[in-house]
């Protein structure tokens, strides 16, 4: 099959994959399961694939579930820093830690001026209002990612998704 179309493919089901168990263990504010696929897609599909999957899947969820753009900004940073920290450290804990760094800081920090301009109110919330619940979720989200990791890198559609976005079969 064309290398092309497999990513197609690997992303389609990434993005349907987080779509699908996002919802799970969701308290407002608290997405875990979007951490658990955005560390996950930072190791298996590098940067590039991880921030798109997670502005796929923001738009899906804000269009289909009602979920302000918290969807988008508590998601898009994490997908990116996992991304880089997978591919500078060629390991799942430097995607943990950019998932932790992109959605638990930057993506909480991020969260509050964008809903500022969502709502259109502006009360007495600070600016780091989201970030306890954030970084509570990319926690809870790096623990299960990490356990789920420790199984998932025997199998052979994650070595085959590792060789097609990264040229390589191999990651600890």
């Amino acid at each position: 099959m064309n290398s092309k179309v497999r990513k197609l493919t690997y992303l389609a089901m990434m993005i349907a994959l987080d779509v699908v168990l996002s919802p799970i263990l969701r308290i407002e504010g608290m997405a875990p399961m979007s951490s658990v696929i955005n560390i996950l897609a930072g190791v298996l599909m590098g940067p590039l694939y991880a921030t798109i999957m997670a502005v796929c899947c923001g738009i899906i969820r804000m269009l289909l579930m009602g979920i302000p753009p918290l969807a988008l900004t508590g998601a898009v940073f994490g997908a990116l820093l996992a991304g880089v920290g997978a591919r500078l450290t060629r390991n799942v804990y430097g995607s943990i830690i950019g998932e932790i760094i992109g959605t638990g800081i930057i993506g909480s920090l991020v969260s509050y001026p964008v809903m500022v301009l969502f709502t259109g109110t502006k009360t007495d919330l600070y600016w780091l209002l989201y970030t306890p619940r954030f970084l509570g979720a990319t926690l809870m989200g790096a623990v299960a990612a990490w356990l789920i990791w420790q199984q998932a890198k025997k199998i052979s559609l994650f070595k085959d998704m590792m060789q097609v976005f990264n040229g390589r079969r191999v990651i600890r």
